[in-house]
C-alpha cells in the first residue's frame, strides 16, 4: 500500500476538519495534529491559511468538472444539458459528502463571495460550463433573461438545499427525485 504524501493528508485533514468546524473553528496547530504532522510542515505546501482554503476549493472544482462533463453534448437541447448538469453535480454531492460540506462552506464565506463575483461578472477567463449554458439559453430565448446571479440562485440554492438535506437524513435523494428535483429548477429558468 502507498502512503499519501503530507501535502494530501494535510488537504484530507483541512477538508474533514473546515467541513466539520469552519474556516474559523479550525486552527492550523489542529488542523497539523489530525494531519499528523507539525504545524510548520503545512507552511512547507501552503503559505498560510487562506492559500491553504483557496487551493482546497480549486481542487475541488477541478474534480467536479470532469463529472459535469462526462456525457456533456454541448449539441443537445438546453433543457437537455441543464438536466444532465444539475443531474452530474447533485450525484457528485451525494457520492461526495464531505467534499459537498466543505463547497458549501467556501461558496457561503467572503472567499466564495469573491469567487462568484469573478464567476458572475466574468472576472474568471475558465470556462464555466454553466454560465456558457444560460448565456446560449437566453440568447436562444430558451432561458429566462435574468441576471446571471438570480440564474445561479434558482439553480444551485434548490440543489444544495436537496443535497444537505440529503446528506443530513431529511430526505432519500433516488434517482427519481433528483431527477424531479432538477426538472423543477429547469421550469424555474425556462422562458
Amino acid at each position: 500500500m502507498i502512503k499519501p504524501d503530507k501535502r494530501d493528508e494535510i488537504a484530507r485533514a483541512a477538508l474533514e476538519l473546515i467541513a466539520e468546524k469552519g474556516f474559523h473553528a479550525s486552527p492550523m496547530a489542529e488542523l497539523a495534529k489530525r494531519a499528523g504532522v507539525g504545524a510548520g510542515t503545512i507552511y512547507r505546501y501552503f503559505e498560510n491559511k487562506d492559500v491553504l482554503i483557496t487551493v482546497l476549493f480549486s481542487e475541488l472544482e477541478a474534480r467536479v468538472q470532469p463529472v459535469l462533463l462526462k456525457g456533456y453534448d454541448a449539441s443537445q437541447p438546453v433543457r437537455h444539458r441543464f438536466l444532465h448538469l444539475g443531474q452530474a453535480l447533485l450525484g457528485y454531492f451525494i457520492a461526495n459528502p464531505l467534499d459537498f460540506r466543505y463547497l458549501e462552506q467556501f461558496i457561503n464565506s467572503p472567499y466564495g463571495a469573491e469567487h462568484r463575483r469573478a464567476k458572475i461578472f466574468g472576472e474568471q477567463h475558465k470556462e464555466d460550463v454553466y454560465r456558457e449554458l444560460f448565456d446560449y439559453g437566453i440568447d436562444s430565448g430558451e432561458i429566462k433573461n435574468l441576471p446571471l446571479a438570480v440564474l445561479f440562485s434558482l439553480t444551485f440554492g434548490p440543489l444544495i438545499f436537496a443535497a444537505r438535506d440529503h446528506i443530513c437524513g431529511f430526505i432519500e435523494l433516488n434517482e427519481k427525485l433528483v431527477f424531479r428535483t432538477i426538472d423543477a429548477c429547469w421550469q424555474a429558468v425556462k422562458s
